[in-house]
């Protein structure tokens, strides 16, 4: 009996370390071919100057893919295919080219549908990661803000992916890719322009994806709390209400986020949300308990209206 319990004892840590050592080994082969699933792919980042475009613009660079970075300055997009270039070995990557991108201006879009195309005559992956927020009351957003929104988060992105489905379709291959916010999901307060630009081109996609499946193209979304600046988070609202929408203690950094984007583009996944546990909960409570929700809601108005209400008494 007590060789039996000393085998035990002795095999056991055995096998955690080797679970450990395979799942390990796992996790590195996978992270190897995630990263040469992009080697000579061309790749579209429609806001390349962003803190997450930069970093899915140097992820990709390194991984061999065939660059066409878009953004709203020349000087800025020139900098950041410099800083690439001198960045890594010209013998294994492809320098980048360059596309002027403003989703405000609609009346563009067929020029910067043609000079992407120019770049390479076809295209692999579209990755969606450009946005624009408001936070406000309804009743003070104006109707030219509600429509700059949508055009910048909803029509702008529409008409690319349109403009360009057209190749991919011809080829029977392609990968579009939506990074969105949450409230693509589930709409909080003060956010109302807002969340339905992004409920509007989340719900596009969706359909979009049923669509285009026949002639092999995929379609993912991505629905994250906040890109922050950095990996570094602050110390999260005591409010239990604030926790659903405030972005300083929920963020993901860009890093993050460009990992989980070249796992989705690997995996071919349809659909990820990359949030803490309240906001998961959240989006299973709008289906599951919508009053319950909507009650939550409600009182996280009025605890802002009265914290609104003592600071400006404070200032008084």
């Amino acid at each position: 009996m007590a060789s039996v319990w000393t085998t035990t004892v002795l095999l056991v840590p055995c096998v955690i370390v080797l679970t450990a050592g395979l799942f390990y080994l796992y996790n590195f082969i996978k992270g190897l071919l995630s990263k040469t699933s992009v080697r000579n792919k061309v790749v579209v980042v429609t806001d390349a100057l962003s803190g997450l475009g930069k970093e899915c613009a140097g992820v990709f660079h390194r991984g061999g893919a065939r660059l066409i970075l878009c953004g709203k300055s020349w000087e800025k997009l020139e900098e950041l295919a410099d800083e690439l270039a001198n960045a890594s070995d010209p013998t294994v990557t492809f320098p980048s080219k360059l596309v002027l991108l403003e989703f405000g201006d609609l009346d563009s879009m067929p020029e910067v549908i043609c000079e992407i195309l120019e770049c390479y005559g076809c295209l692999d992956i579209l990755i969606f990661n450009s946005s624009m927020k408001v936070k406000a009351p309804a009743q003070s957003v104006s109707l030219e803000m509600d429509k700059l929104l949508m055009d910048n988060n909803y029509f702008g992105p529409a008409t690319l992916a349109k403009g360009l489905l057209p190749s991919m379709i011809s080829r029977r291959t392609g990968h579009l890719l939506l990074v969105n916010s949450i409230q693509g999901k589930l709409a909080v307060p003060f956010r109302t322009a807002y969340a339905a630009s992004k409920h509007a081109v989340q719900a596009f996609f969706d359909c979009l994806r049923a669509e285009v499946e026949e002639y092999g193209i995929s379609v993912s979304t991505i629905n994250h709390t906040f890109i922050s600046r950095s990996a570094n988070h602050t110390e999260a609202s005591r409010s239990f209400w604030s926790l659903l929408y405030t972005k300083k203690p929920l963020g993901v950094s860009p890093d993050e986020a460009a990992t989980e984007i070249v796992k989705t583009l690997s995996n071919k996944r349809n659909e990820v949300v990359i949030a803490p546990s309240l906001p998961k909960v959240a989006l299973y409570a709008r289906s599951l308990f919508p009053d319950v929700l909507f009650a939550v809601m409600a009182a996280g108005v009025k605890d802002a209206e009265i914290n609104i209400s003592l600071l400006l008494e404070s200032v008084v």
